[in-house]
C-alpha cells in the first residue's frame, strides 16, 4: 500500500486546494503534542457522499466540545467537501476532515493558536478483509476500560481518544485476532476499537449497549432505524460481559466498519446468520440508493 503522504492529488487545505505532498504542518503544533485534534469519517458510494450533513455537524460538535472554532461555516464545509471528491475522482471511497491547533502556543494553554482544517479523500475498499466480512471477524477482549464520562470529552471524535483503541488492537492482532472489544469504566461492554457492537439474541431481538461513555456512531443509528423498519426489537442497555455466551450473533458498525459480522469474541462462538446479512444488504442498498434509483 502506499503511503499516505506519498499519494498524489489535492487536499482541501485551509481553504485552498494543495498538493498532496505539499501538505505539511509543524514539528511542534499543539494538536501534535496535546491531542488538540479532532476529526470525521465518512464514505463515498458510487461517487455520493453519505450522511454529510450529519457528519459535519458531528464535526463541529466535537470541535466545540474541545474548544475549538472551526474558521468556516458547515455549509462552507460542505461545499469543500464535495469539491475535493470531485477533484480526487474518488468514487468508493474515505473522507477524512480535520481540525488542529497550530504551533504558536507550545503549553497546555492554546488560546492563541490558530485552527487549521483539512479535507483529504481517496478511493477505499472494505475497512476489514472483504473474506472475514463474510465469515466474521473474531475480537479478544481488551485490558483498557473506555474512562468515565466526566473524565474525557468522550461523545466526540477527538484524536487522544483513540489512544487505547490503537493499543488494544494491536494486541489483539497480536494474539490472532481481527480487532478487539472493549468495556467500559463500569466494566460492562461497550465497543470494539473503532466501532460499536450489536448482539442477537435467541429470539432475533438485537442488544446494543448505550453510548454514555463512547461515541453514538451514525452507522449505529442508520442500522437501529433499518432494523426497526423490519420489525426486529432493538435494546437499548447495559450489556453485561457475562452475557456475550447468550447470545447467538454478534456484528460491528461503523463508517469504516459499514455491518461486519463477529464470528467470535475470546472463547465464544457465533453465526453469521440470515439476519445479519439481511441488515447489511438493507445497509448496502441505502447507501447505494442513487445508483439503484
Amino acid at each position: 500500500m502506499v503511503p499516505y503522504d506519498k499519494r498524489s492529488g489535492k487536499i482541501w487545505y485551509n481553504n485552498e486546494l494543495v498538493n498532496w505532498e505539499d501538505v505539511k504542518l509543524h514539528v511542534l503544533s499543539h494538536g501534535l503534542h496535546y491531542g488538540s485534534f479532532v476529526f470525521e469519517g465518512l464514505r463515498v458510494y458510487d461517487g455520493e457522499i453519505f450522511k454529510l450533513k450529519e457528519h459535519t455537524d458531528r464535526f463541529f460538535y466535537s470541535a466545540k466540545r474541545m474548544d475549538i472554532k472551526i474558521p468556516y461555516s458547515k455549509e462552507e464545509l460542505n461545499e469543500a467537501t464535495k469539491k475535493i471528491v470531485s477533484v480526487q475522482k474518488v468514487q468508493n471511497g474515505y473522507i477524512r476532515p480535520f481540525a488542529w491547533r497550530g504551533s504558536e502556543m507550545m503549553a497546555v494553554s492554546a488560546q492563541n493558536t490558530k485552527i487549521h482544517v483539512a479535507i483529504a479523500t481517496w478511493e477505499w475498499g472494505t475497512y476489514f478483509d472483504p473474506k472475514l466480512k463474510l465469515e466474521g471477524i473474531k475480537l479478544n477482549i481488551s485490558k483498557w476500560r473506555r474512562p468515565a464520562p466526566n473524565t474525557i470529552p468522550w461523545d466526540t471524535k477527538a484524536s487522544g481518544l483513540y489512544m487505547i483503541c490503537t493499543l488494544s488492537k494491536h494486541e489483539a492482532e497480536r494474539e490472532g485476532y481481527t480487532d478487539s472489544l472493549m468495556l467500559d469504566h463500569e466494566e460492562n461492554i461497550a465497543e470494539a476499537t473503532g466501532a460499536n457492537i450489536f448482539f442477537k439474541d435467541k429470539k432475533g431481538d438485537l442488544h446494543t449497549p448505550i453510548p454514555d461513555s463512547f461515541l453514538d456512531g451514525i452507522t449505529r443509528r442508520t442500522v437501529i432505524d433499518i432494523a426497526k423498519s423490519k420489525n426486529i426489537k432493538v435494546n437499548e442497555r447495559k450489556i453485561s460481559p457475562n452475557e456475550i455466551s447468550e447470545f447467538v450473533g454478534c456484528f460491528l458498525t461503523g463508517t469504516a466498519a459499514e455491518i461486519t459480522p463477529v464470528s467470535k469474541i475470546a472463547d465464544n462462538e457465533y453465526k453469521v446468520c440470515d439476519v445479519i446479512l439481511d441488515l447489511s444488504k438493507s445497509y448496502d442498498q441505502l447507501v447505494r440508493k442513487k445508483r439503484a434509483a
